[in-house]
């Protein structure tokens, strides 16, 4: 505003001079019509008497003759009152910081003064007697108790105020976060404000923004004067930007109301506070990271600066210099000086917006080194912190109504794309999961695209498992289970199994009741999981070992080949590829396509035996069903359940009992859970079994219940359809009827088998005495023995060669049965892993390497039922490609062999040796153990169960005999890590590079393994904790937690003496295969149907049959040489079989077979016809054409025997 004193005084014009640019020039002309002489019509006489009097100001002021208006002076005379304002904050300031130095002077004379008066009335103390000293010192006792009385009340107040205001409590945050929120409302007022002239009347009682400015101010000097009694140094206090900002933003406020007039004045120091914006964050728990606290910091003290700097700049160039009469102000915006402000420090300067006062462009002289400074270095440190915000650094928000799961560990495009293709796969049911992956690096491209095409379930954030902050991000406490993926190819497996478990102590130690399921490289690390506390396998914590399946996998194929294949298809999910032609690939793909499932059977089956369900599930339901989740009738096992693999027909199903189908989708297992016999029984199209109105009824086929004697259960068991079985071929329960070996075994002086009963067992024997020469081994007599190659050194990670040797020292095998396992490889190594396998029987050691083929030949390879090849070196070359070099080569070098009969087997009879590590006592370890393999004994039948690839008599279309001393007809399984590396295993096959491994020859023919089909189990698992339980069962061949928690102990099997409750543990199924060359099932062979061939084995022998290994040429009408064969799994009813079928089969424990076989001669040539006549008492009878082919046999066991030994 203008003052009409000076240049007002020479003409009304002059009035007019000070533009029409501002209202304060026409305040002037209104107050001199507001002057006490309203009579008086002249302006120019009242306008000189107004400059007269300018000098004198009279604060009354008349309601009724003023108008209180937004745009007229409160001053008759037009008199500013800017210096009013500034003084009463100048004063406060200047007024208050004189009374703390006045005090902290006199403070410091009292402190020097009582000091030396101190010293003096010490010193006088010590002069007076002591007679004197208890009545000169009574009154300054009280008066230091009346000090301390006095500090003690001062010390609460001080106390009580900086609890009010400090953030560590609950008030005080509150209190901090009120101030703030008000100082934030207080610039909003300002910027509402700044609209309005510098310096207008406002009244009070009218002006609702002044009233709440008013208040808002109130509070702020409370909480001003809360501050100040809290703080501990006043001076410095005094001095603080909150307290200089509260000394010139709340005292003008007070004089306004005074003076019924505003003045924008230094308000916009309210802007600071602003500065306090990452604490105020930091209160409230938003800001937890440095870079977030350092980013808000950037830019609260950045935008405070701006927004400070532009309300002076509006100040001083709305109201111009005083020293011109404030005669060169310029209207300008507040918003205007903002944009002046930030074209100043990007030193851009447009020029449309500029300083024009003095003030002003004094400040912008030094605003610009200041603000330039500030500008060049903030702004590009909050695009920086800003630009590395992590892309993925949100958090998970739950969907209603839907489950998710959080997968970490080894993220990568090859581990994310197996596992999604496998969860999400369309055979499953609707899978209404959301998998949230969490990994501490962020994806690169093609994985960010693998996201974005499964947007809708997948989401990913980058953060750590083993931050909580993390993991309260993904909603770790909510999820439905934790996925932790291990990097199978690492050099360094140990480190990897630590790193997956220490995840697994962070989840549990964040939620304990999370349900977590991790993968482990080495099995001797899954003792390390049942360290932590909260680890419970019984909620479904599982640990999926890698080296310990893979392992099991193999030695399951020693025993079957091919096995490993079918089982590794069942647990993946595969889609169904239709092939017309008539190919081995079109058989292999339909059994590609069954998966393993379970579901609850229907009350229509409760009562029944396990045999007849499972019969009328294949027949009727098209349904396999191998096994069943059985609750035991016994106290003491009430409480757990165990999965009963092809029990018998002893055992009957109960009323919600759980079975394991084998089935091509899980819409078709939904059969054995709605089938009824009232509604389905007449039914013959399974696909029409579908649920119906009816209450669920139990069905009785005029079968016992489960309490029968064993007499009852022989006449109503399964042999029902047989009219020769014999009571002897039944399978009893162990602890009702135990045989005559089991009779032997319970010697409390021996032990045979481990303390649980599940494996064989011996003494632990030094390394020495199973090592073999290469001169021993050649004269040692090994046939049907177990070949390992093994690569590896001093270095190498250990691939726990127990998990491969433990499946073939099963206790449901007689020791008779057992395969003696030869290990070819450095004896290094093999000291190494020694320890874990001193205590397995029939194991032998040849130090050397799979590459020499005199080691290969020194062990008889071409005799041997298996040969495995392993290496534990393959993590170590960074070259995928070469990761198997060792692997491949030595499987070409026994392809490349060629063997004849200048050391023939039964040449080497006359000197031959038992060989270390086989005892000597046994029948079996004379010195050509082996050489004439004997037919196995399965119930009580001689049952042939083929390893052999041919037996040349009964294969019209495969010719064996030229090519039988050829190394391609060795039984063989080669470990993989690449996928990619098959393709260099056949050299004679047609396999695409970037064919799918289930899709080549050499998986499907059971000839190569590669531990990448094992990532399915993963999901599997989550959807199914029972299936990893059942696939564990099978491949294992026996292990459970007790037995991990045993060895978690000792690292070793306990040998344990024989129990009738461990020997029941024998009493278990394992896989077996099933020729159809010769035996009972001869009839079937040529051309008969899978379906007939399963209900008789069934039926006759409890026998479950789930597949067949056939030569791979056998469609073919045409001779051909190919010995390989390929796996079909759960082929249907009507599928034609040939004679040279090999049949998987799950065939139960013979507890006579030992007892026969203890009576066999130890004579190599005896042997065969006395095991002939001791078994023969258990067989049954012969068919008509078996029985009319003496000679023939004969003839072709001479035969066998010869090719015995070119093989």
């Amino acid at each position: 505003m203008a003052n009409g004193g000076g240049g007002g005084g020479s003409s009304g014009g002059g009035g007019g001079g000070g533009g029409g640019n501002s209202l304060r020039m026409s305040s002037n002309i209104h107050a001199n019509h507001l002057s006490l002489d309203a009579s008086s019509s002249s302006s120019s006489s009242s306008s000189s008497s107004s400059s007269s009097s300018s000098s004198v100001h009279e604060p009354k002021m008349d309601a009724l003759i003023i108008p209180v208006t937004m745009e007229v002076p409160c001053d008759s005379r037009g008199q500013r009152m800017w210096w009013a304002f500034l003084a009463s904050s100048m004063v406060t300031f200047f007024g208050g910081l004189f009374i703390i130095l006045l005090w902290r002077t006199l403070k410091y004379l009292w402190t020097v003064c009582c000091h030396c008066g101190g010293k003096t009335k010490e010193a006088q103390k010590i002069n007076n007697g002591s007679s004197q000293a208890d009545g000169t010192l009574k009154p300054v006792d009280e008066k230091e108790e009346a000090v301390a009385a006095e500090v003690g009340w001062m010390t609460s107040v001080k106390d009580w105020a900086g609890v009010m205001i400090s953030a560590q409590t609950l008030t005080g945050r509150v209190l901090v976060v009120l101030v703030f929120a008000l100082s934030i409302g207080a610039l909003v007022i300002y910027f509402i404000d700044s609209s309005n002239p510098i310096e207008s009347c406002q009244n009070f009682y009218k002006d609702f923004t002044l009233q709440i400015d008013m208040a808002f101010n109130v509070f702020f000097l409370l909480y001003f004067g809360l501050r100040f009694i809290a703080a501990n140094d006043k001076l410095w206090f005094w001095l603080e930007v909150n307290s200089v900002v509260d000394f010139f933003t709340v005292p003008p406020v007070f004089v306004s109301v005074y003076l019924n007039r505003s003045w924008l004045g230094l308000r916009f120091l309210r802007a600071l506070r602003l500065i306090q914006f990452s604490e105020i964050l930091q209160f409230l728990n938003i800001l937890k990271t440095s870079n977030s606290i350092k980013l808000v910091n950037l830019l609260s003290i950045f935008i405070s600066t701006w927004l400070t700097a532009a309300g002076f700049i509006h100040l001083v160039e709305n109201s111009g210099d005083p020293w011109e009469n404030f005669q060169n102000n310029q209207a300008l915006t507040y918003w205007e000086c903002v944009y002046l402000l930030m074209v100043t420090m990007s030193t851009v300067g447009y020029g449309d917006v500029y300083a024009k006062t003095t003030l002003g462009r004094l400040f912008m002289v030094f605003f610009i080194l200041g603000g330039l400074a500030m500008f060049a270095s903030y702004v590009p440190e909050i695009i920086e912190l800003i630009g590395n915000r992590k892309k993925y650094g949100g958090s998970y928000s739950a969907v209603s109504g839907r489950k998710h799961i959080v997968v970490c560990g080894h993220i990568t495009l090859e581990s994310v794309s197996n596992f999604l293709k496998d969860f999400l796969h369309k055979d499953r049911d609707d899978v209404n999961v959301e998998i949230v992956f969490l990994h501490n690096i962020s994806p690169n491209l093609e994985l960010e695209a693998l996201f974005k095409r499964h947007f809708t379930q997948v989401e990913f954030y980058q953060g750590s498992v083993l931050n909580p902050h993390d993991l309260a991000r993904v909603k770790i406490e909510s999820a439905d289970a934790c996925l932790i993926l291990a990097n199978k190819y690492c050099a360094d497996p140990d480190a990897e199994d630590a790193s997956n478990i220490m995840r697994v102590i962070s989840i549990k130690n964040y939620h304990p009741k999370i349900r977590i399921i991790t993968q482990m490289l080495q099995y001797h690390n899954k003792a390390h999981l049942l360290n932590i506390p909260s680890w419970n396998w019984k909620e479904g914590d599982d640990a999926i070992c890698l080296a310990e399946l893979k392992l099991g996998f193999i030695a399951q194929s020693c025993l079957a080949q091919g096995l490993s294949t079918m089982l590794a298809n069942l647990f993946s999910m595969r889609s169904f590829i239709k092939i017309e032609e008539d190919t081995w690939q079109k058989y292999y793909l339909e059994g590609v396509s069954n998966e393993m499932y379970t579901e609850y059977l229907s009350s229509a089956f409760v009562g029944l035996s396990f045999p007849t369900v499972c019969e009328l599930c294949f027949v009727k339901l098209k349904l396999l069903m191998i096994a069943i989740e059985y609750k035991s009738a016994n106290r003491e096992s009430r409480s757990r359940k165990r999965i009963l693999i092809n029990p018998g027909n002893h055992l009957k199903i109960q009323e919600g009992t759980l079975g394991f189908f084998i089935a091509s989708d899980a819409k078709e297992v939904k059969r054995a859970f709605f089938y009824c016999k009232a509604c389905h029984d007449d039914i013959t199209d399974p696909k029409r079994i579908k649920k119906c109105g009816c209450k669920r009824l139990i069905y009785f086929e005029d079968e016992q219940p489960s309490t029968l004697s064993p007499k009852k259960k022989q006449r109503n068991g399964g042999m029902r359809n047989s009219p020769s079985s014999s009571p002897k071929l039944m399978r009893h329960d162990p602890l009702l009827i135990p045989g005559n070996e089991q009779i032997d075994n319970m010697d409390s002086n021996v032990k045979k088998y481990d303390s649980t009963g599940m494996f064989h067992w011996c003494a632990p024997k030094a390394i020495e005495k199973v090592i073999l020469t290469r001169s021993e081994a050649a004269m040692t007599v090994l046939s049907g023995h177990v070949v390992v190659c093994i690569f590896g050194d001093v270095s190498s990670a250990l691939i726990g060669l127990r998990n491969l040797v433990m499946p073939l020292r099963a206790s449901n095998f007689h020791y008779h049965e057992l395969k003696h396992i030869v290990f070819v490889g450095s004896i290094e190594y093999l000291k190494r892993e020694w320890e874990t396998l001193h205590n397995f029987p029939k194991v032998s050691i040849l130090p050397g390497t799979p590459l020499s083929r005199a080691d290969l030949r020194a062990v008889n390879i071409n005799l041997c039922d298996m040969c495995v090849i392993l290496s534990a070196n393959q993590n170590n070359i960074d070259d995928t490609s070469l990761q198997d070099k060792e692997c491949i080569l030595a499987s070409l070098n026994i392809k490349s062999m060629q063997f004849d009969d200048s050391i023939g087997v039964l040449q080497a009879n006359s000197q031959g040796f038992t060989p270390p590590g086989m005892d000597r006592s046994s029948p079996d370890n004379s010195p050509v153990h082996g050489m004439l393999r004997q037919p196995s004994i399965t119930t009580g039948v001689n049952i042939p169960i083929i390893t052999e690839l041919a037996k040349p008599g009964k294969l019209p279309l495969v010719s064996v005999n030229q090519e039988k001393n050829s190394g391609t007809h060795i039984l063989m399984i080669t470990e993989l890590v690449n996928d990619t590396n098959v393709q260099f295993l056949d050299q004679d096959d047609d396999d695409d590079p970037d064919t799918e491994l289930y899709l080549t020859q050499p998986f499907a023919c059971g000839t190569a393994f590669a531990v990448s089909v094992l990532d399915s189990l993963m999901s599997a698992t989550y959807f199914n904790d029972n299936i990893l339980t059942l696939i564990r069962t099978l491949v294992t061949g026996g292990a459970t937690p007790e037995l991990e928690a045993l060895i978690a102990e000792e690292n070793a099997l306990r040998g344990g003496y024989s129990t009738p409750q461990t020997l029941a543990n024998r009493d278990r199924c394992r896989v077996a295969q099933l020729a159809l060359l010769d035996g009972p099932f001869a009839d079937l062979g040529d051309g008969g149907c899978y379906g007939d061939l399963f209900c008789k084995a069934l039926k006759t022998y409890n026998m479950l049959c789930f597949g067949i290994y056939r030569l791979r040429d056998a469609h073919l009408s045409t001779p051909s040489q190919c010995t390989k064969r390929y796996v079909i799994t759960n082929p249907p009813y009507e599928f034609e079989l040939v004679p040279t079928d090999l049949i998987f089969c799950l065939m139960q424990f013979d507890h006579n077979a030992g007892q026969s076989r203890a009576s066999l001669s130890h004579s190599s040539h005896s042997s065969q016809s006395s095991s002939k006549k001791s078994s023969s008492v258990h067989s049954i009878p012969s068919t008509a054409n078996r029985t009319n082919r003496p000679k023939s046999r004969e003839s072709r066991d001479k035969q066998n025997r010869k090719e015995m030994v070119y093989r």
